[in-house]
């Protein structure tokens, strides 16, 4: 974890916020390559949850709503965590996590008296207005009840029919007591968030249940996770949240341990009913309320686990073999020497070219080996090399980052070389 940590940091994927002022607990940034890796994975979600699909919409909801949305959705009474503090120290940890309470003792090296629980609500609150005494509102804490606030205006505003799904990405945030093991548990974080309505029946329920289940694993595993490394995990009943009939995570084995970061929930009638919203059949007249299957990922903590499973250390180099499509870089283009100007001139026509197409970067520093390597650190599936034959017959050398193969190409094709390489890792 350490080697990912340092790498995230040292090629620009992810820095602690406000670092030059020491950082704050639970906050990152994302850097050139973090932010690329992040937008790729959020357009891959997106095109398989809305573009490619015709029973779901897309919505953005604000993030911060009106107080009253919170207290019908049980946030301010149920969103809470345990509570207790060192004694010693008065640190505060959430006591239903027995290793960090444990490890925590081992730090003292004697005994430690607790404080009794106490609960601790995970709403962050935010203050309204210029004048006192100020409107008390919250950061939202999960961005699922914008959509069901919403979900009489899409159904007024759009064709969709029952069964149909509402999609949605965004930030949302959480008072975290003890957030850590890097971006996993912090405190502002982004959501892809699916809510499929269907009708309140209890085959019905499984059945869509089920199929989200084996939708959301597969495309993880498309997008390049080893099977091996992910599972799911059914809640107990007593895991589950107030919302929940049934709940399933998929968990992935990170270094520090079998890890959520996308659940799939049964959430029955509880939002729509706790907003007092209904549906009507156009063709029956029927009026009922429609049972939610949730599928809800954690953008910071697939990005994380796509960093960790693609991070492979050779015997002589350290590569990032991420899937293509979110890869930051799907191109990185080099003149082969940077003192003869008719190979730079060449190589700036091609990186021009290829730039409005793919995210492209540009090298001519050091020797062609560390440019490699570099690219090969930052997860760029393919180099294209100008070198001397290419003044003589328009061909370049292009270098495939998993297998270090490389094949000549003619600049007038190159373009359809990368996306056909693309294409074939459509799945």
């Amino acid at each position: 974890m350490d080697d990912i940590v340092a790498l995230a940091k040292r090629r620009g994927f992810i820095y602690p916020s406000s670092e030059i002022y020491g950082g704050i607990a639970g906050f990152w940034d994302y850097g050139p390559l973090g932010v690329e890796l992040k937008r790729n994975l959020k357009n891959e979600w997106w095109k398989w949850a809305v573009q490619m699909r015709d029973d779901v919409v897309g919505l953005d909801a604000s993030i911060i709503m009106n107080p009253k949305v919170w207290d019908a959705s049980g946030h301010l009474s149920s969103f809470t965590d345990p509570l207790v503090e060192c004694k010693i120290c008065h640190k505060r940890f959430r006591a239903d996590k027995e290793e960090l309470l444990r490890a925590h003792e081992k730090e003292h090296n004697e005994i430690i008296s607790w404080t009794e629980a106490k609960t601790f609500n995970l709403l962050t609150e935010v203050l309204l207005g210029v004048t006192e005494p100020k409107q008390v509102a919250y950061l939202r804490g999960e961005i699922t009840q914008g959509v069901f606030v919403n979900f009489g205006n899409v159904v007024d505003s759009s064709r969709v029919k029952i069964p149909f799904g509402i999609a949605q990405i965004g930030k949302a945030f959480r008072n975290e007591i003890t957030p850590g093991n890097f971006t996993f548990r912090s405190r502002e974080f982004e959501q892809m968030e699916l809510e499929y309505f269907i009708r309140p029946e209890e085959k019905e329920g499984e059945r869509v249940f089920s199929y989200w289940k084996e939708e959301r694993m597969a495309w993880y595993v498309g997008l390049g996770i080893a099977e091996e490394h992910v599972r799911f995990r059914d809640h107990e009943p007593h895991e589950r949240a107030h919302y929940a009939r049934s709940a399933t995570d998929i968990e992935y084995n990170a270094p520090f341990g079998w890890s959520e970061f996308e659940g799939i929930h049964h959430r029955g009638d509880w939002d729509l009913s706790r907003h007092k919203l209904a549906y009507r059949d156009e063709e029956t007249q029927e009026v009922f309320t429609p049972w939610v299957i949730e599928t809800s990922g954690g953008v910071d903590r697939a990005a994380l686990f796509f960093l960790i499973d693609s991070y492979c250390k050779e015997e002589k180099r350290t590569v990032l073999k991420l899937h293509p499509r979110l890869a930051p870089i799907k191109v990185a283009v080099f003149p082969l020497v940077n003192n003869k100007s008719d190979i730079g001139q060449k190589a700036q026509l091609v990186y021009t070219m290829l730039k409005p197409m793919f995210m492209t970067a540009w090298d001519d520093r050091g020797n062609i080996g560390k440019r490699y390597l570099s690219q090969d650190e930052a997860g760029t599936p393919w180099c294209v090399t100008i070198d001397y034959d290419t003044l003589d017959n328009d061909s370049v050398t292009v270098r495939d980052r998993d297998t270090t193969k490389q094949e000549r190409v003619n600049i007038s094709q190159l373009a359809t070389y990368i996306h056909d390489k693309l294409a074939a890792h459509e799945k």
